[in-house]
């Protein structure tokens, strides 16, 4: 029994079949000659790498840090246009090429959501062409107001202004820090006006179209409708007029949101060419974090008569709503009998302005912006503006 296991056993051994190697096995066996290395070449790849990187990092790293990376996680260093000298890359490299800016940014002609945690990201540094915005001629100084303005600034030296005046019969002007970023205050809620016409003009609304007054828009400051009832529906009309004449913050929320938010004013604002100024916080906006320059806002005032910008429906509108602003105190004050002013004001306690066009009764008109920073609610912000008014009327009207 034990002999006959055995044997079955050896006999099953022998017929194990051994498997075959494979192929692949087989050539991994193989020698592989190695290519022999060119030292040339390898050089050659390094250096276009090297210099490639270099360029990199020595022009268009520190044009897209500074324009765009720098303000996503430093709220303190917003470079708005390449006249501001916080901007590292405008330091170094002055303005910056188009094709530089386009390499270095490449979303920014058709970005249109341009803020992110609520800052801005991207402002044009680069002028668009835009047929519909017109740019104000300019044929010299208004002489010797100049240095009436700035003698009244020495009576002053607490308030510091910024001036842009305009005046449209031979195109002089005046411009003291008309390029300085300043706070808005409530003269923001004149662009807001501008692109809600565009949009009705666009047909994207009308101005019978209706919006419910909730808790959500009601908001503290100037104007009455944080105290409304709410549950009531007004018309964007309605709501645009007190925006306008009563400064009401409840009101201009209420369109914001109507058109898309901060960010659709921000861009209505790129697309007509005014680069510096901006929306970033809902009203009201006390710490004066939305900003505009005097020369932005005259750009905008020019543009109201411009037929290629807006029509002469929304024209009507704009003009009725802004020649029955009820706050008469600041330019208006300084103007002569019978003068038209159609304006729109602002005041944040450190922030005092006024802006708008003047209509004299002798056939004489101009614009005039005067933004005034000023201790918190010190007097001497509207007795400068008042002055300021009077001085540039008897210039070019009398």
């Amino acid at each position: 029994m034990y002999a006959y296991q055995k044997q079955t056993t050896t006999t099953r051994r022998l017929h194990v079949v051994q498997p075959k190697p494979k192929a692949s096995n087989v050539v991994f066996n193989k020698q592989v000659k190695k290519k022999k290395k060119n030292p040339a070449k390898d050089l050659f790849r390094m250096a276009v790498v090297f210099s490639f990187l270099t360029a990199y990092m020595t022009l268009i790293f520190p044009t897209a840090f500074n324009r765009l990376i720098s303000n996503v996680f430093s709220p303190f260093n917003l470079p708005i246009n390449t006249t501001q000298p916080d901007n590292l890359a405008v330091r170094k490299f002055k303005k910056p090429s188009a094709d530089m800016y386009s390499i270095a940014n490449p979303v920014t002609n058709y970005l249109s959501n341009d803020m992110f945690n609520n800052r801005l990201l991207l402002t044009p540094t680069v002028q668009k062409n835009h047929s519909e915005v017109t740019t104000m001629y300019q044929t010299g100084e208004i002489a010797g107001l100049k240095h009436q303005i700035q003698d009244l600034m020495k009576e002053y030296p607490m308030i510091k202004p910024s001036i842009y005046v305009w005046e449209y019969e031979n195109g002089k002007y005046l411009d003291i820090n008309g390029d300085s970023l300043y706070s808005a205050a409530s003269i923001i809620k004149l662009p807001v006006l501008v692109r809600l016409f565009k949009s009705i003009e666009a047909k994207q609304t009308t101005i019978y179209d209706e919006m419910l007054l909730t808790n959500y828009y009601q908001s503290s400051g100037s104007g009455n409708l944080q105290y409304a009832q709410t549950g009531v529906k007004y018309s964007l009309d309605q709501l645009a007029k007190t925006m306008i004449q009563d400064s009401d913050n409840t009101s201009t929320n209420m369109i914001m949101a109507k058109l898309g938010g901060m960010d659709d004013i921000n861009v209505g604002l790129r697309d007509w060419g005014i680069s510096s100024t901006y929306v970033r916080t809902w009203l009201p906006d006390l710490k004066g974090t939305n900003k505009t320059t005097a020369k932005d806002i005259a750009k905008i005032l020019y543009n109201l008569d411009n037929p290629g910008f807006l029509n002469i429906n929304s024209r009507e509108y704009i003009i009725d709503y802004m020649s029955h602003v009820k706050n008469n105190r600041l330019i208006a004050a300084g103007l002569g009998e019978g003068a038209l002013f159609v304006h729109k004001t602002g005041d944040i306690g450190t922030m005092l302005g006024d802006a708008g066009i003047v209509y004299a009764q002798n056939g004489k008109k101009y614009i005039v912006v005067i933004l005034a920073n000023r201790p918190h609610n010190a007097p001497q912000g509207k007795d400068f503006i008042v002055k300021a008014s009077s001085l540039i009327y008897k210039s070019i009207v009398d």
